[in-house]
């Protein structure tokens, strides 16, 4: 099958992560995770139809957004969740998660179809067990539903709603859950591909509307489509190495958005990454991969 590999922007990310696609007004919206740390921007949106960029500024590193169905953005940023308004630039405290442990932050996030945003921390330096995965209500109460996690990624659901998939980057393992959509509740965790002897590791995720699992590999710089019994179904070899994460976008939803790092210096104990003094070229770039024949589903709008 024929396609086509684009870069969109050069936006030279720090940590681009998080795409989020705005099916009201048609267009993307994804974060640089890490880029405050070197005098970067933190959110970041492209109008496709004309090119444009906006980009807005924050005190805190960024893990994930979603879209409210009420205006602005719920966010998990370092030290918990938080409302945000374009218009202003203004950050509203929800709620702070973990304060009393400086090693950890929010990383990764999605909402589900009923509008709770769910959210993993990650140990900033990428080797303890000592992270959970939260989800909001959209009464704005938080609640624990995992535990024992180092780096959380690529939260997203099958297009059933009864299976929940999340990544634990530097456990080398992808897992699903049974999913009860009427609570909200993951259980049943168990493995549903291991990246151990892959040469990347697992970064974001989104689920197209066959069911197939996409997930974003840090390090290898490749696309895997997973089938939903685990098996992979196809390899795309991006342009960069430090491919974050993946999102359908597009008039149609049939078009893929990829996020990328371009940081090389990692506070990590792990030797996963390669010693670089400088990005690779085209490194942190948005890109964009057409003709797939693939479709995804539209992102869910948090409810609070």
């Amino acid at each position: 099958m024929s396609y086509s590999i684009e870069c969109v922007v050069e936006c030279g990310n720090h940590l681009g992560e998080g795409p989020v696609w705005d099916v009201e007004e048609g267009g993307l919206y994804w974060v640089d995770g890490t880029g405050r740390r070197v005098g970067k921007s933190s959110i970041w949106h492209l109008d496709p139809k004309t090119g444009k960029t906006r980009q807005w500024n924050l005190d805190h590193d960024v893990g994930a957004m979603a879209l409210r169905g009420n205006g602005g953005a719920v966010l998990a940023l370092d030290d918990g969740f938080y409302f945000f308004d374009f218009g202003t630039g203004a950050l509203e405290l929800i709620s702070l998660v973990d304060p009393d442990q400086p090693r950890t932050r929010l990383n990764d996030g999605k909402c589900d179809r009923r509008g709770r945003f769910f959210a993993g921390g990650m140990d900033d330096k990428e080797e303890l067990k000592i992270c959970a995965l939260w989800r909001l209500d959209p009464d704005l109460t938080v609640t624990k539903v995992d535990d024992g996690i180092i780096c959380s990624n690529g939260p997203c659901w099958s297009p059933d709603d009864k299976t929940f998939y999340f990544a634990d980057t530097f456990q080398e393992e992808i897992w699903a859950y049974d999913f009860d959509v009427s609570s909200g509740t993951p259980s049943h965790r168990r493995l549903f591909a291991s990246t151990a002897f892959d040469a990347g590791v697992a970064d974001g995720s989104t689920v197209d509307a066959e069911g197939y699992l996409w997930n974003a590999r840090l390090i290898s710089g490749d696309l895997v489509r997973y089938a939903p019994d685990g098996t992979v179904e196809r390899r795309i070899g991006m342009p960069v190495r430090n491919v974050t994460s993946v999102m359908f976008g597009g008039a149609n939803l049939d078009e893929i958005y990829v996020t990328s790092m371009a940081r090389v210096k990692h506070p990590a104990v792990h030797d996963h990454f390669a010693v670089e003094e400088k990005p690779q070229f085209g490194a942190g770039h948005l890109f964009r991969i057409r003709d797939l024949g693939i479709k995804g589903l539209p992102e869910p709008r948090f409810a609070g």
